[in-house]
């Protein structure tokens, strides 16, 4: 078991204010985790759509803990029905029925709701939660919540994730908050492609980062969004692994990523996705 952390480095940010850490304590039976994160999953991505849907079906870990993003936007359980959304619902159902599947809501898909996670079979994760697994805590989050150099979005954050944001939007039209995402997501690619590359995007408060570990007890981070997957230390003792993105789609000018991060009594590794044993078995 790794040995308690240190206290943050003084100086160090702080967040402005601390989030309740819940906890979720991994069955003594399992022997591996998966996270995955960023999939941005959408209809004209179909290749990423595939990859996700071989490793949920075909993985050997016990669970899979997605954090995050999953949907490039998702706006609201009735879209569940019908389309892309119901081939991705028929995806994650049949894989909850093989093994556990948990869920925890990122910046675009932070609108999944009771429905789609009841009728998928999904355990909800609250944002942050603290897993204890293989004599180890490791705190989990999307990470968005801590990119706090990006005031503008944290501003945007705010007031959509309030109560009363959520029931202004969902009690629109279903066709209506659709035509809505596809406006946001028009505005969001001409945002990324005049920011460049992921590397220049705000990165999480080192500081703030380094206290929401202290406070929680936990050595270890886990989390997506900043499209950067690295493994760093932020402080002594604390450290954290950052998620890949999923892109499968690029054209030949851009490499294609997808990766899982799986946790076991050896530790953390990095893999890439599991395909079916068909697929091994081909010519």
């Amino acid at each position: 078991m790794t040995s308690s952390p240190a206290a943050p480095p003084r100086g160090a940010g702080v967040s402005p204010s601390l989030p309740k850490f819940w906890e979720f304590e991994a069955p003594a039976e399992w022997r591996a985790i998966d996270f995955i994160s960023d999939l941005h999953l959408q209809a004209s991505h179909p290749l990423t759509f595939e990859a996700f849907s071989q490793h949920l079906l075909h993985t050997s870990a016990e669970a899979v803990f997605i954090l995050g993003d999953l949907f490039e936007v998702w706006i609201g359980d009735d879209a569940r029905h019908e389309g892309f959304e119901h081939q991705v619902v028929e995806v994650l159902k049949e894989a909850a029925a093989r093994r556990s599947v948990s869920f925890m809501a990122g910046n675009r898909d932070f609108l999944v709701g009771v429905e789609l996670l009841k009728e998928c079979g999904m355990t909800a994760l609250p944002d942050p939660t603290v897993l204890r697994a293989f004599g180890e805590r490791v705190l989990l989050t999307h990470g968005d919540a801590l990119c706090l150099e990006d005031v503008e979005y944290q501003r945007f954050r705010a007031v959509v994730r309030t109560e009363q944001a959520r029931e202004d939007f969902l009690a629109r039209p279903l066709p209506e908050r659709r035509a809505l995402a596809a406006q946001i997501r028009a505005v969001s690619m001409q945002q990324q492609q005049r920011d460049g590359r992921p590397e220049t995007w705000a990165d999480l408060d080192a500081g703030a980062t380094v206290q929401w570990m202290h406070e929680a007890g936990t050595p270890l981070l886990v989390h997506g969004h900043t499209h950067r997957p690295a493994t760093q230390e932020l402080a002594p003792g604390f450290t954290r692994h950052v998620l890949t993105d999923w892109e499968l789609d690029r054209g030949p000018a851009q490499a294609a990523r997808a990766g899982v991060l799986r946790l076991s009594a050896r530790g953390l590794q990095r893999l890439p996705p599991a395909v079916s044993p068909a697929a091994h078995a081909a010519p």
